[in-house]
């Protein structure tokens, strides 16, 4: 064969190996078409559907919370969750640091986050971003998305916080109220199906799948016009005496609601830091303390409620102390023979004692429990404490008597609130609210009416010119009460130097409205005593709350005597 036919064989069997290949690759293809167009259809639509198509939430609202007039004290407003598809945010270096500077993110951080994520379809960036600025850093940068979500507001800030607590991240309640009525107050989240595109971004709405419901908004018995005015006396004074702490409550005598309840140190509920961890409690209601010589108007009702004593029994109580099993009780002078009237107006710790140990154990422990010590004041609030009342079988003789003046038991500043109550309704316990109350109860006769009646009028001499409550006064009005001095306790004893300064008052006498207890812990300067620390309290408190209320005056004889003294002064 010469060199031109074997070229041309070569040619040839080239030229079939080239068509075969082709025949072989078309072949191919049209096998992988038919076999993806056939056999793998279902999977590849319901992978390029799983790419567009996604099942996304419907936010809504959190329920409000509101006080007794409708004002808001915890709202919930619109924000956004900034997030993308990393391999799309990794694409564009610029536009990643751009984001990280607006949303003050660390950009190392989020760089090296979205590498170990770039997989992933949508990553969050940040939650709870305010709308305006949302909507800037999308129409800015490539591949950012948004997911609309409720922020909490409180525009009371720290003069509530106690009482309405929290939320989290996720709009969950974590403290206060918020905890308490989550199930009340939270939101359903909706479903809807939605169309993406490649950026992520929602580009068409396909469908409901459930629809959102808000939460139920939940109206308080708090009147914000005195929590305000609660909270801004505690705070002047804990810092006038340099005091640790201290807790104002406010209720409402008729049907038991809290018109107003305060602590301080408080906490900004809109921006929590670690730092104010040891400020979350409600003290009010959480914090028990001995409540001192605030209690001896309960020994005395115990007393008469028993017809052990009358208005007319007299105590010796010189020479101003006695011994109990060896253990000193004293007065601050010998105040020698005394009524009950008198004890009261004296604040006399051994005429108290003396009536105590008059009496069985087992009784006088019977009316303090009745009257509400140690027992649930039935507030639905969280690790709301029910105090502390010793059973009587436990008791040795020096707690019989210590008893008598408020050492031995424990009470939380609503608890004591709560059980002055008493006096202003005729010996009838109610049980308190922060929610508003429709239908008050008619309350428990824990308590004799003529007993209530009594320690009443004797409450108001305190506040008299002989009276340890002199700064309790309000001109214009009657008003009864009692201070209490406590030493603080401590392991192993009580401590000399540390006190809590307690004020309980009712106004006005004549038909009482408001009840109120003004705690201070640790008052350091400017004295230390209840009536100089609390009773001004109350007595600011107190007289700005009643004319707020449009109660009228009761006490026309002081009123005149200030109309005559100003006539003179013209």
């Amino acid at each position: 064969m010469g060199d031109k036919e074997q070229t041309t064989s070569y040619n040839l069997l080239r030229h079939y190996f080239v068509l075969t290949g082709v025949l072989l690759l078309f072949g191919g293809m049209v096998g992988r078409a038919i076999y993806l167009q056939v056999i793998e259809q279902d999977f590849l639509v319901q992978q390029g559907s799983d790419r567009q198509l996604r099942i996304i939430d419907t936010p809504a609202y959190r329920g409000a919370i509101v006080d007794r007039n409708g004002s808001p004290l915890a709202i919930s407003t619109p924000v956004d969750i900034v997030g993308g598809k990393p391999s799309l945010l990794l694409q564009d270096p610029e536009g990643l640091r751009k984001i990280t500077s607006l949303l003050e993110m660390d950009h190392a951080r989020t760089l090296e986050q979205l590498k170990q994520r770039a997989d992933r379809e949508f990553v969050y960036l940040q939650r709870g971003v305010q709308p305006d600025l949302a909507q800037r850093i999308m129409g800015e940068v490539k591949g950012v998305s948004l997911e609309r979500e409720y922020s909490r507001f409180y525009p009371a800030g720290e003069v509530a916080a106690h009482i309405i607590g929290f939320t989290d991240i996720d709009d969950i309640g974590r403290g206060g109220l918020e905890g308490a009525y989550q199930d009340w107050l939270k939101a359903t989240l909706g479903k809807r199906k939605v169309l993406r595109d490649l950026n992520g971004r929602v580009i068409e709405d396909i469908a409901q799948v459930s629809a959102a419901r808000p939460g139920r908004d939940l109206a308080l018995s708090l009147d914000m016009r005195l929590q305000y005015i609660s909270y801004r006396s505690l705070v002047r004074a804990i810092k006038h005496h340099n005091a640790d702490s201290g807790s104002v409550v406010l209720l409402d005598a008729k049907n038991g609601e809290v018109l107003a309840l305060a602590n301080y140190p408080s906490f900004n509920p809109n921006n929590i830091t670690s730092k104010d961890r040891s400020s979350l409690r409600n003290r009010a209601v959480t914090d028990v303390f001995e409540p001192g010589s605030t209690v001896k108007p309960f020994t005395l009702a115990a007393a008469l409620d028993r017809n052990l004593y009358n208005e007319r029994s007299r105590i010796d109580t010189a020479p101003g102390y006695m011994r109990v099993t060896g253990f000193p009780v004293k007065d601050l002078s010998n105040n020698g023979e005394l009524d009950l009237a008198g004890i009261l107006r004296k604040s006399s710790n051994v005429g108290a004692s003396k009536i105590a140990l008059s009496m069985r154990a087992e009784d006088l422990w019977q009316s303090f429990n009745d009257y509400g010590f140690g027992q649930p004041s039935g507030i639905d609030f969280p690790a709301a404490t029910s105090g502390y009342l010793s059973f009587y079988a436990n008791w040795q003789p020096l707690d019989h008597a210590t008893m008598a003046f408020g050492y031995g038991l424990s009470v939380s500043a609503l608890q004591l609130a709560r059980a002055y109550s008493l006096f202003a309704n005729e010996g009838r316990l109610l049980p308190v609210s922060l929610l508003r109350v429709d239908e008050p109860e008619a309350g428990l006769q824990v308590m004799k009416r003529a007993s209530a009646n009594k320690i009443l009028g004797w409450l108001e001499d305190v506040v008299g010119p002989g009276g340890t409550a002199r700064r309790a006064s309000i001109t214009g009005y009657r008003v009864a009460g009692k201070t209490g001095t406590v030493k603080k306790s401590a392991a192993g004893g009580y401590l000399q130097d540390s006190y809590q300064s307690v004020f309980a008052g009712i106004a006005p006498v004549s038909d009482p409205r408001l009840v109120m207890v003004v705690m201070i812990d640790n008052p350091r300067d400017n004295g230390y005593y209840g009536g100089q620390v609390a009773a001004p309290v109350f007595q600011e408190v107190m007289s700005q709350s009643l004319r707020l209320l449009n109660v009228s005056p009761d006490d026309l004889p002081a009123l005149r005597q200030m109309a005559a003294n100003a006539g003179k002064g013209a």
